[in-house]
């Protein structure tokens, strides 16, 4: 059996053999240990990036949220400084009667006194109430200068002012009137909602 032993080859060929298995060894230690550890690190990196993304974002919406907080208190100001000047449902009835007195207080005469259909919106609800008054010139100005100065919204549209063909001297002219008053909702309306409409009086 011929004997294989490095010592008895030529000192080249000795060196050869080396540099081979070297490189081998060199070669098995990338693909087998060198190539998944920078796989695991490149994965652990773009981990990491992921995490300081959402890191940076949270820290971006923390600073924000005093902004936040400063925008919902000065919303909750504006809705609290609403809210006295307008009723809410149950007051709204009530506040329409009160626009009779005043009417009556002026020495207007109150010939209709007619509530219309309730007009929900978004964020509030529209009440209507017909008015058909007879009275003076004087009379009148009294009655919306009262209205004007009422300390809840109550608006007069839908003014028509007639002379009458026979005068007296308390009462000169007929005025048709709608005066609407109103009232915010809790709970915003959807597309489809709706109140009922109060009781028809006259």
């Amino acid at each position: 059996m011929a004997d294989l032993s490095l010592t008895k080859l030529p000192w080249k060929v000795q060196l050869a053999v080396f540099v081979a298995l070297s490189l081998a060894g060199v070669g098995a230690f990338y693909y087998f240990y060198e190539m998944p550890a920078q796989a695991r690190i490149a994965e652990r990196d773009q981990e990491l990036a992921s995490v300081r993304a959402r890191i940076n974002k949270g820290l971006t919406t923390a600073r924000q949220l005093p902004e936040f907080q400063k925008e919902v208190a000065d919303l909750q100001a504006r809705l609290d400084g609403v809210k006295p000047i307008l009723p809410e449902e149950k007051d709204a009835a009530d506040l329409l009667r009160r626009v009779n007195t005043l009417a009556v207080q002026s020495n207007l005469t109150v010939q209709v006194f007619r509530p219309q259909a309730i007009a929900t919106r978004q964020m509030h609800a529209e009440w209507p109430i017909q008015l058909e008054l007879s009275g003076t010139y004087h009379n009148l100005g009294v009655f919306l200068d009262r209205i004007s100065k009422f300390p809840r919204i109550i608006n007069i549209g839908a003014l028509d002012i007639r002379g009458k063909t026979a005068p007296t001297a308390n009462a000169t002219i007929d005025v048709t009137c709608t005066a609407t008053t109103f009232v915010l909702l809790e709970t915003p309306a959807g597309p489809k909602g709706g109140a009922a409409a109060p009781k028809k009086t006259e």
